[in-house]
């Protein structure tokens, strides 16, 4: 059974950090690219980060480049998400994500979702 299962989330100020991680299990998880989406009330759930399965490209959204950085230990399963700078705009619900091909069979799966709120 694949669970995603994401933790770190919170109420945090405008300047503030937060560190969010994905523990992944079910799956090989070297094998998988890994992303954080969030979503933000009212509007689409955007692709925030990711990572190749092998850690050796990532991509991240414009509005959050040179703030947030993922990362991942293909050692321990786990994805994470360092969010440094964060603004009121950040305020959303993150997902973390996986997806890889096995058998010419496409897979995904999302977490449950963990709250950001960056609020004075």
């Amino acid at each position: 059974q694949v669970q995603l299962v994401e933790s770190g989330g919170g109420l945090v100020q405008p300047g503030g950090s937060l560190r969010l991680s994905c523990a992944a299990s079910g799956f090989t998880f070297s094998s998988a690219a890994m992303s954080w989406y969030r979503q933000a009330a009212g509007k689409e759930r955007e692709l925030v980060a990711a990572m190749a399965s092998s850690g050796s490209t990532t991509n991240y959204a414009d509005s959050v480049k040179g703030r947030f950085t993922i990362s991942r230990d293909n050692a321990k399963n786990t994805v994470s998400l360092q969010m440094k700078s964060l603004k009121p705009e950040d305020t959303a619900v993150y997902y973390c994500h996986a997806q890889y091909w096995h058998l010419a069979i496409f897979y995904q799966y999302w977490g449950q979702g963990t709250q950001v709120t960056v609020s004075s």
